[in-house]
């Protein structure tokens, strides 16, 4: 199978993109160059601490962030973890986080960490049935020993995208610290870590620029290599790490650098924000394509999400009369690799907290399944999809 025919086939774009191949090339040539430690003081280990420093100033470009604003994570969810309880744990100015229940698992389960184990009381802000979070309602929860807002740009499930600037306005009135989970929303959005407003990459809008403190992202959502990631964060803020050693990464985050991991982040993000604007648009017209035919030709069809403030690429459903394992063992059996939602809550055998958190019923939220795009889908693909969704409903 060559790579435009994988690509059209690989509908789960959000559990993991296709390696690049600027990513892989990047990878070897830094594998063919030596395997170095960069805090080694020899020419060797310069050499890596230089490819490093290159990867480093990337990232930050590609992000519109500084270079001392760079954490390197081994992915998503560390970043989301050392976002979390790093900066509750670092300077509290209470013990008080507001979160949403829709957040990722690393997000929700660092903030019951810190319930269980350090005191901290968590308040969980409703979602409406698309998902979207009301401004308003994270004014109310907010209170004077808050020390955390925390929420997503994007929901991996349903692909709603947030109002985060008009949510974390309310936070940063009162000085309260605000993170964002960012994993899903960077690789489709021309996301920016800017404090003056500008955008990565020359990319524009910029969002959520100065709107927030942290921000994480993994590089395997971009097509770069699995087990990477960043946690951008403003370099002025304490941050109490979670690894503790040799103080690599500035003293926030111990461990020998994975320095092929970085340069194959490097190599994906750079060329993730090369062609943002226009693969966002192409693939905002193939998703609503997807959307409106499986709306009108699949029995007990139903979008999940906001139907428009949503991931480019994204177009997830419950199918009523349908089970969800088998729309995804068909559509396999056809040659299409989809999901039912978080590939973090694969194989689980219970319904999906988000879609509970916004209504569904459990036996409906069991039918979800969710296609996430690498590139536009042809007609035929499209054909063929409605057709193995139709096969599998079960007509009462």
């Amino acid at each position: 199978m060559n790579l435009d025919e994988s690509h059209s086939r690989y509908l789960d774009a959000a559990a993991t993109a296709l390696l690049r191949p600027e990513a892989r090339a990047a990878m070897l040539s830094a594998l063919d160059a030596g395997q170095a430690n960069p805090s080694s003081v020899h020419q060797a280990g310069y050499r890596a601490q230089q490819a490093l420093d290159a990867a480093r100033a990337a990232i930050a470009k590609a992000l519109g962030a500084r270079t001392d604003e760079v954490v390197l994570t081994s992915g998503g969810t560390e970043a989301n973890n050392l976002a979390v309880i790093g900066l509750a744990l670092a300077d509290p100015r209470g013990r008080h986080i507001v979160t949403t229940p829709i957040e990722h698992p690393s997000v929700l389960e660092s903030c019951r960490f810190l319930q269980r184990l350090h005191g901290f009381e968590l308040s969980l802000v409703p979602v409406d049935a698309e998902g979207r979070v009301d401004p308003a309602d994270v004014a109310a929860a907010l209170r004077e020993d808050t020390t955390l807002l925390t929420v997503g740009l994007a929901n991996a499930e349903v692909g709603t995208v947030q109002p985060l600037p008009e949510i974390a306005a309310h936070a940063r009135a009162l000085g309260v610290r605000v993170h964002t989970d960012a994993v899903q929303a960077a690789a489709s959005l021309p996301v920016s870590f800017a404090s003056d407003g500008g955008s990565g990459a020359d990319r524009s809008p910029a969002w959520p620029g100065s709107a927030v403190d942290a921000m994480s992202v993994a590089s395997h959502k971009f097509g770069g290599p699995q087990g990477a990631g960043a946690l951008l964060v403003r370099a002025r803020l304490p941050l109490e790490p979670l690894l503790h050693g040799g103080g690599q990464e500035s003293g926030r985050r111990s461990g020998t650098e994975n320095v092929v991991a970085a340069v194959g982040f490097a190599a994906a993000a750079e060329s993730t924000a090369a062609e943002i604007g226009t693969r966002a648009l192409a693939l905002v017209e193939s998703r609503d394509r997807l959307v409106e035919r499986v709306l009108a030709e699949v029995p007990g069809a139903r979008l999940t999400g906001h139907p428009s403030e949503r991931l480019p690429g994204h177009a997830s459903f419950v199918i009523a009369s349908a089970s969800g394992e088998s729309l995804l063992v068909a559509l396999d059996a056809a040659g299409f690799a989809v999901s039912s939602g978080s590939a973090c809550a694969a194989g689980r055998d219970e319904a999906s907290p988000t879609l509970l958190a916004m209504g569904f019923s459990a036996e409906l939220a069991q039918t979800a399944i969710r296609f996430t795009l690498a590139s536009p889908l042809d007609e035929g693909a499209i054909d063929r999809i409605v057709a193995v969704l139709r096969s599998e409903v079960r007509v009462r």
